[in-house]
């Protein structure tokens, strides 16, 4: 029985350690793709491997959980008003989540667009493709699916050598 022959990833000339940072780090370990991600602040060029993607999107899914934690917490710590008419203030713990939520994201959200530009360039695909999350429902939709795919050979054509 004949099975199906796969393309498989290329020798890399870095076999020995971390690939640069303007090649895509396939099977990227996650305190390696925390750090590309951090390395790689606003860099719209090159390409991004699944696994650098992806440990990021836990990463911020986490932190996002635990900072909605600490909201709801400040928030139920508040004493619940009298009045039927009117709504209760946040407590000073609710206030303070709302602080770290804006500074999250405020650091995260340039270096986030440049990581999905970067991962859309390694299934082959235009970065403004990112635009598609403006989109209600059906563009976040089509930006997951794009980040699903595997990574496409021709993507390669993004690649810029020595630019980061």
């Amino acid at each position: 029985m004949s099975y199906p022959q796969y393309p498989q990833q290329q020798a890399q000339p870095w076999q020995g350690g971390e690939p640069p940072l303007w090649a895509p780090y396939y099977g990227a370990p996650f305190p390696a793709a925390v750090r590309r991600f951090f390395k790689k602040y606003a860099t719209f060029s090159g390409r991004a491997s699944r696994s650098e993607y992806w440990w990021w999107t836990l990463v911020s899914v986490g932190v996002s959980i635990i900072v909605n934690i600490i909201i709801g917490a400040g928030a139920a710590a508040t004493p619940a008003s009298s009045s039927l008419g009117s709504t209760p203030a946040p407590g000073p713990g609710a206030i303070v989540g709302y602080i770290l939520l804006v500074i999250w994201a405020l650091a995260t959200i340039v270096p986030s667009l440049a990581l999905t530009v970067r991962r859309l360039h390694d299934v082959n695909m235009s970065g403004w493709l990112v635009l598609l999350g403006l989109v209600p429902f059906l563009g976040a939709l089509a930006l997951l699916v794009f980040m699903i795919l595997p990574a496409n050979p021709a993507g390669q054509r993004f690649d810029q050598p020595g630019s980061v």
